[in-house]
């Protein structure tokens, strides 16, 4: 499995999908559902951030290009976990990148004043990532530069969530659903990088402090993550965005882990090109996730009484 980033040789204007063919190619192809050759395992692997494929019409909206567009991205994180699919697990990885719209935001989190009349739109305007510009249509890039020339059309709200963001986690639901229905618990781990600092750990793994997967779960992954040399830590300063918050129930079987991995492991973040880590990592991560889906389904079951109808 090996991609590279996408974007038109020129910048046309625009934003309707007549003259942009990685536009088209998003609609057609919103998401990349890797399938194991054989089931055998509750767990479910998504990447929301990893998408590469930038239309061109978003590209000539947009006073970034290059590297500087491509800060909020989780670039090769769909590549760093594609091992999974040899133990059994499905991977989503959506092929639209999280600049673009963001699939680990509430479709309510926007941003009323980036558009240029009303949207029509339930609106969350509580919500602290439409406050910090990371909306579920952002208006900063992570590293806090603006990214559009001028407001958007109200439309382009709907068009991007109704085209991108919903076929995404329509995807996503069915494979927990199938899931259930066949192992009596369903298990979501939501993979995700991290810039690096000085003295950040190797990764991250949230539970929503607890709320949104078991105990015994969380503790499995960081034995499995420290037995091949990775330094973890809960929920510091990343606990689970709107995937984790909105699966993670595991008192009725339902549990969802949020992973952020330091780019530093496997990530030239300047170039944003793999770098010669890539290799390494991605062999410890495989071992360490071998251990973890080997977890026996029944004691991640709900107990007794406590089904679906229980939330």
């Amino acid at each position: 499995m090996k991609r590279t980033y996408k974007s038109p040789s020129g910048s046309p204007a625009g934003t309707a999908a007549e003259g942009d063919l990685l536009l088209r190619e998003l609609l057609v192809r919103p998401f990349a559902l890797h399938l194991p050759e054989h089931a055998r395992s509750p767990f479910i692997f998504a990447s929301p951030h990893s998408g590469s494929v930038y239309p061109g019409g978003f590209l000539a909206q947009s006073q970034l290009a290059g590297p500087n567009l491509r800060r909020s991205e989780d670039a090769y994180v769909d590549e760093l976990f594609f091992s999974v699919t040899s133990l059994g697990a499905p991977l989503l990885a959506a092929n639209f990148p999280r600049a673009y719209v963001d699939a680990n935001r509430a479709p309510v989190e926007l941003d009323p004043a980036m558009f240029d009349s009303s949207l029509g739109l339930p609106v969350d305007a509580t919500s602290p990532r439409v406050h910090a510009g990371l909306g579920v249509i952002p208006r900063l890039v992570r590293d806090g530069a603006e990214i559009y020339r001028e407001k958007l059309a109200a439309a382009e709200a709907h068009f991007r969530l109704q085209q991108l963001h919903r076929p995404y986690h329509a995807a996503l639901a069915r494979l927990v659903d199938e899931t259930f229905a066949r192992y009596g618990v369903a298990v979501i781990v939501d993979c995700h990088s991290m810039p690096s600092a000085a003295a950040a750990p190797d990764i991250v793994l949230g539970d929503r402090y607890g709320s949104a997967a078991s105990q015994i779960l969380m503790r499995t992954a960081e034995k499995a993550l420290a037995a091949v040399g990775f330094r973890t830590v809960r929920n510091v300063p990343y606990a689970g965005g709107y995937t984790t918050s909105l699966y993670g129930r595991p008192s009725c079987g339902l549990h969802a882990l949020q992973v952020e991995v330091n780019r530093a492991l496997y990530l030239d973040e300047e170039r944003i090109v793999r770098s010669h880590a890539f290799t390494s990592t991605a062999r410890r991560i495989a071992e360490a996730f071998a251990a973890i889906v080997s977890l026996d389904p029944a004691i991640l079951r709900p107990d007794k009484g406590l089904g679906l109808a229980a939330e």
